[in-house]
């Protein structure tokens, strides 16, 4: 792991347990075995670290989920596909999905507007593999239903009780039960 990648792999930890502004400079410098002024080797501000950390989630998510659609046979296979993806991410990057709920408004504007853009993206993904399942649904109704989905793969942090095999099963079983795919 690069040190770069390090930083932002603590800095999610710490935002997560005490919020982005509860996290300062010096305190996610010594969290990284380096000074916080060595910080600024590698980000310019704590909060190029916030847009890195949800501005590269963001990415990812659209990314692979772009991939396993184009590999799947089907809208069923794509929908399951993209389920298993996003259940996947969300137990192994809890805090950063904290993160992405809690510290939003820490976000400078560029990054915001550039994650919403990933995260409409990804959300038509979804909902275009919807809409082939189910041509008689309306573009509002499969994004509504996309939305829905993350939410309940998205409660992970709150609602990961058992252990991530258990969770995987569970999650996406309910989620694909959602989407009526399963």
């Amino acid at each position: 792991m690069s040190r770069r990648d390090q930083i932002l792999a603590t800095a999610a930890e710490l935002f997560a347990t005490h919020g982005y502004h509860g996290v300062s400079v010096a305190d996610l410098g010594a969290a990284c075995g380096i000074s916080g002024p060595a910080l600024y080797k590698h980000f310019p501000s704590k909060q190029a670290v916030l847009a890195e950390m949800l501005v590269a989630i963001s990415e990812e998510l659209l990314r692979v989920g772009t991939e396993r659609v184009a590999a799947a046979a089907g809208p069923r296979p794509a929908l399951t596909a993209l389920v298993d993806w996003h259940v996947d991410f969300a137990l192994r990057h809890r805090a950063l999905i904290v993160v992405q709920d809690r510290d939003w408004e820490a976000l400078p504007q560029e990054a915001r507007e550039r994650v919403r853009t990933l995260q409409r993206e990804y959300v038509d993904l979804w909902a275009g593999q919807l809409r082939l399942d189910d041509p008689g649904l309306d573009l509002a109704t499969v994004r509504s239903m996309a939305h829905a989905a993350f939410g309940l793969i998205n409660s992970t942090p709150h609602s990961g009780l058992l252990p991530d095999t258990a969770m995987r099963d569970l999650l996406s079983r309910m989620a694909l039960g959602a989407l009526d795919v399963g």
